[in-house]
């Protein structure tokens, strides 16, 4: 699907798009044609401090990929990548880089809102203990870089989707209808803002033709995720614990797939999960499966 260009002509800003879920979604938009602004704050002069943490759980020295690193393999795959250094807690860059894609491409037709600070709290035991034994700084990492960012970022787009009566906001979440993500208060919090603003956005935007989706993989084999189990993307088949992942680019897919749909506005403001939406639109992962959506065991 994505190597017909169906996006060609398109523009679209993926936040958070170094790596992970923003990367792959990054990818999958250029594989359709689309130019596509790479923001993030990692770049290759200089990558952000805040995740000494998860770095040193993940055995590693340095956080993978780079804004420019994405931008590049967006153009590879077919489309114009344009990498674009922003800190989306700041309203002021946030503005100037909407205001750069409009002078340069005059229009916009996707925003990606992936940006999560979640991963510069992260500890060992984020995903275990009990939230009295959390640490209240998780709140600044998933509600100020996470949520306050997207609906920053939303209510800059808003008055350009509106005013050319067209467009799409994704919001990249994690959901599981609804059941409580047990082992991470703060976490599962934050997703359910996540979702809760895309049906909000939707409710807000529908009257002027814009629609509003949060999209939800499941376990996803990131740069990171890889480097905590030891492997790579060529090896990770030789750990059985991974068996059930997908790659970021089957998230990819799915948001390439959603910003071709002429009738997307009959999906907005719903949570829609990816492995519904592969057999939907027909799209597999990388490796041709078709993984059905994850679901909390």
């Amino acid at each position: 699907m994505t190597n017909e260009r169906t996006l060609r002509g398109r523009v679209a800003i993926v936040t958070g798009a170094s790596r992970g879920a923003g990367r792959g979604i990054a990818l999958e938009l250029g594989a359709a044609g689309a130019t596509v602004y790479v923001t993030g704050r990692s770049t290759r002069e200089s990558a952000p401090d805040a995740y000494r943490g998860i770095m040193e759980l993940s055995g590693i020295s340095r956080m993978p990929g780079t804004i420019e690193d994405t931008a590049d393999d967006v153009t590879r795959e077919g489309g114009r990548g344009i990498a674009v250094r922003c800190d989306h807690r700041d309203e002021g860059e946030v503005r100037a880089l909407f205001a750069r894609v409009m002078r340069e491409q005059g229009r916009l037709d996707l925003l990606v809102n992936n940006v999560w600070g979640g991963h510069e709290t992260f500890t060992k035991e984020s995903l275990s203990a009990p939230f009295w034994e959390q640490p209240l700084a998780h709140w600044n990492g998933m509600f100020e870089g996470g949520l306050r960012s997207h609906l920053i970022a939303s209510h800059v787009a808003a008055p350009i989707f509106v005013e050319q009566k067209r467009g799409l906001i994704v919001t990249t979440t994690f959901w599981d209808r609804d059941r409580y993500l047990r082992g991470n208060l703060f976490y599962d919090l934050a997703k359910a803002s996540f979702n809760r603003l895309a049906f909000d956005l939707a409710e807000e935007l529908r009257p002027h033709g814009v629609a509003s989706v949060a999209v939800s993989p499941g376990w996803m084999r990131t740069e990171l995720v890889l480097a905590g189990h030891h492997t790579t993307e060529e090896r990770w088949r030789e750990r059985p614990e991974l068996a059930s992942t997908e790659s970021p680019r089957y998230l990819g897919r799915a948001v390439a797939a959603l910003a071709a749909d002429t009738g997307v506005m009959a999906k907005s403001g719903r949570v829609l999960c990816v492995g519904d939406l592969a057999p939907e639109y027909g799209f597999t992962d990388v490796d041709g499966r078709v993984i059905p959506p994850f679901e909390i065991k």
